[in-house]
Formats: structure tokens, sequence, C-alpha cells
């Protein structure tokens, strides 16, 4: 595990609020939380993958990479913005259990270095004309980021 907290009271803090006490004592709470989590996110990294294909050169040969960008950035923005305050709420319902578990702390690593990456190096490199082996090299690095944070969102709700 990356950083066991030793004093556990913040976290117990945490977990006493009002969105704990609807995602954990209501019947539909954490599942409406959870669809808005995982059907925000499949809008994101969809956004980003027709991005992605476009740099690795698999679709979209007569559109740029960077009209692309300028078309799905706001689905991009929106997608990514739902996603992390329903996983914050998501998080709320339990943050003893998701601070111990190491699939959890994998996929907010990985959700960060991803989100760093796509509004830097992607953003640049899509949004200009770099040679198409940058392009595609930056393509397949933002494919394996946002794949790491599937399989770590995967396996946190399988295994946390």
């Amino acid at each position: 595990m990356i950083g066991v907290p030793t004093n556990m009271a913040p976290l117990a803090f945490l977990q006493s609020n009002a969105i704990a006490d609807l995602l954990n004592n209501t019947e539909w709470g954490f599942a409406v939380a959870e669809c808005f989590h995982i059907v925000f996110f499949a809008v994101a990294v969809g956004t980003i993958m027709i991005v992605d294909l476009r740099l690795l050169g698999l679709a979209f040969p007569r559109t740029t990479s960077a009209k692309l960008l300028r078309d799905t950035w706001v689905y991009t923005l929106i997608g990514l913005a739902v996603t992390v305050f329903a996983g914050m709420a998501l998080f709320l319902s339990a943050p003893r259990m998701y601070s111990l578990s190491g699939w959890f702390q994998f996929k907010a690593i990985a959700l960060l270095v991803a989100i760093v990456y796509n509004y830097t190096v992607h953003y640049k490199v899509a949004s200009s004309s770099r040679s198409p082996g940058v392009g595609v090299v930056v393509g397949a690095i933002s494919v394996l980021l946002w794949v790491s944070v599937v399989t770590g969102g995967l396996f946190t709700g399988l295994l946390a």
C-alpha cells in the first residue's frame, strides 16, 4: 500500500456526513452516484479516445487531431468534472475502506497522472502539427494511462 494512515480519526470524521448518510442509508443513493461516476467517466474517456485514435492513425484520417480536440473538449471537461465529484461522493461513503485499498490508491494516482498528462503533453501534441511518430507515442501513452485508471476502478469496485 502506498500510504496507510496511522490515525483513522480524520477518516471517521469524513464518514459522518450527510453525503455518506445518503449513500449508505438509502436504497438508491449509492447506485445513482455510481451511475453518474461511470457514465460521465465513459463520456470523458470516450472523447479522449477519439483524439487518441486519430493520433495513433487508426481513425478519422480526414480530420486533424486539433479539430477533434476542439470538437470534444467540452464533453471531456464536463465528463471529468462530474466523474471526480461523483467519485468524491462515493469515497465519502466509506473513506476508511477506500483509503486502505491498494487498488483505490492505484486508481487515484493513475487518474491524477492521466488528467495532468491529458491537459499538458496530450493537449500540446494533439493541438499542433507534430510528426506522426510523436502523435503515435503520445496517443499510446494516453491510452495506457486511461486503461490503468479503468483497471484500478474495476478492481476497486470488485475487491475494495
